[in-house]
Protein backbone atom coordinates (compact mmCIF):
# COMPACT_ATOMS: atom_id res chain seq x y z
CA UNK A 1 0.00 0.00 0.00
CA UNK A 2 2.97 2.43 1.23
CA UNK A 3 4.54 2.52 -1.93
CA UNK A 4 1.16 2.51 -4.12
CA UNK A 5 0.72 5.89 -2.49
CA UNK A 6 4.42 7.26 -2.78
CA UNK A 7 3.81 6.13 -6.88
CA UNK A 8 0.78 8.32 -6.57
CA UNK A 9 1.94 11.26 -4.80
CA UNK A 10 5.22 11.67 -6.91
CA UNK A 11 3.47 11.12 -10.32
CA UNK A 12 0.93 14.48 -9.47
CA UNK A 13 3.64 16.47 -8.13
CA UNK A 14 4.35 19.84 -9.90
CA UNK A 15 7.54 21.84 -9.02
CA UNK A 16 6.52 24.72 -7.67
CA UNK A 17 3.27 24.01 -6.55
CA UNK A 18 1.74 22.26 -3.19
CA UNK A 19 -0.07 19.30 -3.07
CA UNK A 20 -2.74 18.27 -1.25
CA UNK A 21 -3.04 14.79 -0.54
CA UNK A 22 -6.04 13.38 1.75
CA UNK A 23 -5.53 10.17 3.55
CA UNK A 24 -9.44 8.95 4.93
CA UNK A 25 -10.82 5.35 6.17
CA UNK A 26 -12.97 4.82 9.22
CA UNK A 27 -12.19 4.84 12.54
CA UNK A 28 -9.15 2.71 13.04
CA UNK A 29 -8.19 2.04 9.56
CA UNK A 30 -5.06 3.63 10.15
CA UNK A 31 -5.00 6.55 8.86
CA UNK A 32 -2.90 8.53 11.09
CA UNK A 33 -0.10 5.92 10.80
CA UNK A 34 0.19 6.02 6.75
CA UNK A 35 -0.08 9.24 6.67
CA UNK A 36 3.01 10.00 9.64
CA UNK A 37 4.96 7.28 7.38
CA UNK A 38 4.63 9.77 4.00
CA UNK A 39 5.62 12.46 5.81
CA UNK A 40 8.41 11.00 6.87
CA UNK A 41 9.16 9.57 3.79
CA UNK A 42 8.91 13.13 2.12
CA UNK A 43 11.41 15.03 3.65
CA UNK A 44 9.11 18.53 2.52
CA UNK A 45 5.92 16.97 3.76
CA UNK A 46 3.84 18.00 6.91
CA UNK A 47 0.53 16.24 8.46
CA UNK A 48 -2.45 18.94 8.95
CA UNK A 49 -5.20 16.63 10.87
CA UNK A 50 -9.21 16.83 10.22
CA UNK A 51 -9.13 16.22 14.01
CA UNK A 52 -7.77 19.53 14.63
CA UNK A 53 -11.03 20.93 13.72
CA UNK A 54 -12.95 19.01 16.51
CA UNK A 55 -15.18 21.20 18.48
CA UNK A 56 -13.45 21.36 21.74
CA UNK A 57 -14.88 18.93 24.46
CA UNK A 58 -16.35 22.04 26.07
CA UNK A 59 -18.35 23.08 23.24
CA UNK A 60 -19.69 19.36 22.92
CA UNK A 61 -21.10 19.81 26.09
CA UNK A 62 -22.35 22.75 25.60
CA UNK A 63 -24.42 21.31 22.96
CA UNK A 64 -25.08 18.09 23.69
CA UNK A 65 -23.05 16.07 21.31
CA UNK A 66 -20.12 14.84 24.23
CA UNK A 67 -21.32 11.05 23.31
CA UNK A 68 -21.21 11.89 19.37
CA UNK A 69 -17.92 13.01 19.47
CA UNK A 70 -16.22 12.35 16.18
CA UNK A 71 -19.82 12.40 14.09
CA UNK A 72 -19.39 15.07 11.06
CA UNK A 73 -21.61 17.26 12.92
CA UNK A 74 -18.62 17.72 15.83
CA UNK A 75 -16.33 19.02 13.51
CA UNK A 76 -15.30 22.78 12.38
CA UNK A 77 -15.76 21.60 8.61
CA UNK A 78 -15.93 25.56 7.16
CA UNK A 79 -12.57 26.44 9.10
CA UNK A 80 -11.16 23.52 8.14
CA UNK A 81 -12.06 23.73 4.50
CA UNK A 82 -10.87 27.49 4.71
CA UNK A 83 -7.15 26.28 6.18
CA UNK A 84 -7.13 24.14 3.20
CA UNK A 85 -7.75 26.51 1.03
CA UNK A 86 -4.84 29.17 2.65
CA UNK A 87 -2.50 26.74 2.48
CA UNK A 88 -2.83 26.00 -1.44
CA UNK A 89 -3.25 30.29 -1.68
CA UNK A 90 -0.30 31.42 0.82
CA UNK A 91 2.65 29.28 -0.09
CA UNK A 92 5.15 32.36 0.65
CA UNK A 93 3.91 32.29 4.29
CA UNK A 94 4.00 30.19 6.74
CA UNK A 95 0.34 28.64 7.71
CA UNK A 96 -0.23 27.55 11.38
CA UNK A 97 -3.16 24.73 11.61
CA UNK A 98 -4.11 23.06 14.17
CA UNK A 99 -3.47 19.63 15.68
CA UNK A 100 -5.56 16.73 18.08
CA UNK A 101 -3.96 15.61 21.26
CA UNK A 102 -5.36 12.45 21.82
CA UNK A 103 -3.99 12.38 26.02
CA UNK A 104 -6.20 15.83 26.57
CA UNK A 105 -8.36 14.83 23.96
CA UNK A 106 -8.42 18.14 22.91
CA UNK A 107 -7.36 20.43 19.24
CA UNK A 108 -4.21 22.10 20.34
CA UNK A 109 -4.39 25.30 17.98
CA UNK A 110 -1.34 26.75 15.75
CA UNK A 111 0.60 23.53 16.47
CA UNK A 112 1.57 22.34 12.81
CA UNK A 113 3.61 25.17 10.51
CA UNK A 114 3.05 24.82 7.08
CA UNK A 115 5.81 26.48 5.60
CA UNK A 116 6.49 27.89 2.15
CA UNK A 117 9.22 24.79 1.25
CA UNK A 118 6.39 22.78 2.02
CA UNK A 119 5.40 21.12 -1.18
CA UNK A 120 3.19 18.18 0.15
CA UNK A 121 0.24 18.66 2.51
CA UNK A 122 -1.33 15.75 3.94
CA UNK A 123 -4.25 15.54 5.86
CA UNK A 124 -5.82 12.49 6.91
CA UNK A 125 -9.41 12.14 8.89
CA UNK A 126 -12.71 10.17 8.51
CA UNK A 127 -15.03 12.89 6.06
CA UNK A 128 -12.78 13.66 3.90
CA UNK A 129 -14.44 12.33 1.14
CA UNK A 130 -18.06 12.72 3.20
CA UNK A 131 -17.33 16.88 3.18
CA UNK A 132 -17.78 18.09 -0.69
CA UNK A 133 -15.95 21.58 0.58
CA UNK A 134 -13.35 19.49 1.72
CA UNK A 135 -12.41 16.84 -0.56
CA UNK A 136 -13.17 19.61 -3.74
CA UNK A 137 -9.49 20.73 -2.34
CA UNK A 138 -7.40 17.72 -2.26
CA UNK A 139 -5.18 16.73 -5.56
CA UNK A 140 -5.42 13.11 -4.48
CA UNK A 141 -7.42 11.03 -1.87
CA UNK A 142 -6.26 7.60 -0.54
CA UNK A 143 -9.05 5.50 1.18
CA UNK A 144 -7.68 2.64 3.40
CA UNK A 145 -9.77 -0.69 3.60
CA UNK A 146 -8.98 -2.10 7.05
CA UNK A 147 -10.51 -5.27 8.50
CA UNK A 148 -13.57 -5.02 10.61
CA UNK A 149 -12.01 -7.36 13.08
CA UNK A 150 -8.80 -5.73 13.47
CA UNK A 151 -9.94 -2.24 13.34
CA UNK A 152 -11.96 -2.66 16.28
CA UNK A 153 -10.20 -4.59 18.52
CA UNK A 154 -7.64 -1.24 18.05
CA UNK A 155 -10.67 0.87 18.63
CA UNK A 156 -11.69 -0.60 21.63
CA UNK A 157 -8.23 -0.69 22.68
CA UNK A 158 -7.84 2.79 22.04
CA UNK A 159 -10.90 3.88 24.22
CA UNK A 160 -9.70 1.39 27.20
CA UNK A 161 -6.50 3.92 26.94
CA UNK A 162 -8.76 6.41 27.78
CA UNK A 163 -9.75 5.08 30.83
CA UNK A 164 -12.76 3.44 29.60
CA UNK A 165 -13.51 -0.01 31.04
CA UNK A 166 -14.36 -2.78 28.12
CA UNK A 167 -17.99 -2.48 28.40
CA UNK A 168 -18.21 1.29 27.64
CA UNK A 169 -15.14 1.44 26.02
CA UNK A 170 -17.20 -1.27 23.72
CA UNK A 171 -20.53 0.81 23.92
CA UNK A 172 -18.44 3.29 22.69
CA UNK A 173 -17.18 2.03 19.55
CA UNK A 174 -20.22 0.38 18.45
CA UNK A 175 -22.89 3.29 19.06
CA UNK A 176 -20.23 6.02 18.04
CA UNK A 177 -17.32 5.04 15.97
CA UNK A 178 -19.42 2.37 13.46
CA UNK A 179 -22.24 5.07 13.27
CA UNK A 180 -19.44 6.91 11.82
CA UNK A 181 -18.14 4.04 10.19
CA UNK A 182 -20.94 3.98 7.62
CA UNK A 183 -21.06 7.27 6.50
CA UNK A 184 -17.51 6.68 5.39
CA UNK A 185 -17.65 3.64 3.61
CA UNK A 186 -20.27 5.15 1.56
CA UNK A 187 -18.49 7.41 -0.09
CA UNK A 188 -15.02 5.46 -0.17
CA UNK A 189 -15.55 4.84 -3.91
CA UNK A 190 -14.85 8.84 -4.22
CA UNK A 191 -11.41 8.22 -3.49
CA UNK A 192 -8.75 8.36 -5.99
CA UNK A 193 -7.24 5.22 -4.76
CA UNK A 194 -8.81 2.36 -2.38
CA UNK A 195 -6.33 0.23 -0.75
CA UNK A 196 -6.31 -2.30 1.60
CA UNK A 197 -4.21 -1.90 4.81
Amino acid sequence: MFTTVVDAINDRLVPGERLLVGITGAPGAGKTTLAAKLAEFFEDAVVVPMDGFHLSNFELGRLGFADRKGAPFTFDVYGFAALLRRIRAAPAEIVYAPSFDHVLDEPIAGSVAVHPTTSIVITEGNYLLYWDSVRDLLDLTVHIDASPDERLAGLIERQRAKGLDENAARDWVFRSDEANTRLVEEVADLADLRLPR
